[in-house]
């Protein structure tokens, strides 16, 4: 198998499967292997985030909102019509000036799909879910994400018990914008931690 999707830890069957569909589905000329990462990066970086982009702007705009999302992350998640599978149990954590969330997931890759979409690579990759714990300065800082030292870093390992979702601080000079163009400023990895906005 030919699979342009490679992980760095054994291929479970499922992803074998997948794997043999894509590339039957090549083979028979149906679509380019391009297409099919282009059709997963826009999963994983546009489409998929867009749920988890509402719900934080949301949350910037609507105080009441907030308090249910960060006491009930589920239930108010669930307002705005997301839930579900890799969703049932969501606990929200808010960055602040004093406090940095970043989630890991340490024996797998459990991850909020309902609300970021498809888990990116790196999310998955055991370098990633072993540093994060021990060394989460020096890895944020190695993903652009240098965080100063007066702010506190909490790390949170996400389970088939429980899926995190950092709520990012709002940034500066944008009281005036809608919910919507909030949204557009709202990314992926910043709902992970492993960015600021």
């Amino acid at each position: 198998m030919t699979a342009s999707h490679h992980h760095e830890r054994p291929v479970a069957p499922v992803e074998r499967r997948v794997a043999a569909l894509e590339d039957l589905l090549v083979e028979r000329g149906y679509i380019t292997r391009d297409a099919i990462d282009a059709f997963v990066r826009q999963y994983e970086e546009d489409i998929g985030p867009l749920n988890g982009a509402k719900v934080v702007a949301r949350a910037w705009t609507d105080p009441a909102f907030k308090q249910r999302l960060l006491d009930q992350g589920t239930a108010a998640i669930a307002e705005l019509g997301f839930g579900g599978a890799e969703g049932d149990h969501m606990v929200v954590v808010e960055n602040t000036p004093d406090v940095h969330n970043v989630v890991v997931c340490t024996l797998c890759s459990c991850y909020p799909w309902p609300v970021l979409g498809l888990p990116p690579a790196w999310y998955k990759s055991p370098p990633y879910r072993s540093r994060m714990v021990r060394q989460p300065r020096k890895v944020l800082a190695e993903m652009g994400c240098a965080i100063p030292d007066g702010v506190d870093v909490r790390v949170w390992d996400s389970s088939a018990e429980v899926r995190y979702l950092v709520l990012p601080e709002r940034p500066q000079g944008t009281e005036g914008l809608s919910e919507d163009e909030l949204a557009a400023l709202v990314t992926r990895d910043s709902m992970i931690g492993v960015a600021r906005l």
